[in-house]
């Protein structure tokens, strides 16, 4: 499978979203790419999801819609919930927002740190990410 990076290289005010997301859609339609696979992406990019429109998924440390954004598993802990999970959606140009395609549940555990909740998540997230990619494809034939 080929690859090439596109790299982001600047994290503060200074970085330019637009020009980012332009260069990645179009190394992203350079290859002809039809669904896109965001995990861990940690960059909101509007442009991808305009570009691919309902073919571009991610992954999300929560059962949505509850606790949006990077920091999902500390709100969670914060907020001293019992359970929490991972959601598989359709990216949109709103962050974390979207149909949902597949959810799984968390047990958080008394003595859960925001490290060791997470870990929890991804290891679900790793079985559910591709079966939900895997289903997907196949409805879309």
């Amino acid at each position: 499978m080929p690859t090439e990076l596109v790299e982001r290289t600047e994290w503060g005010p200074e970085f330019d979203r637009k020009a980012y997301g332009e260069r990645l859609v179009k190394v992203l339609r350079g290859y002809g790419v039809d669904v896109v696979a965001m995990a861990g992406f940690g960059t909101v990019v509007p442009d991808l999801p305009a570009a691919f429109p309902g073919r571009v998924l991610n992954s999300h440390p929560s059962l949505l819609p509850a606790f949006k954004g990077w920091h999902a598993v500390r709100d969670a802990l914060d907020h001293g919930v019992k359970v929490t999970g991972t959601t598989i959606h359709i990216a949109t140009a709103e962050v974390d927002e979207g149909p949902i395609l597949a959810q799984e549940t968390v047990e958080v555990l008394p003595d859960d740190t925001e490290e060791t909740l997470h870990e929890r998540i991804k290891q679900v997230e790793r079985r559910l990410y591709p079966a939900t990619i895997r289903r997907f494809l196949e409805e879309r034939t």
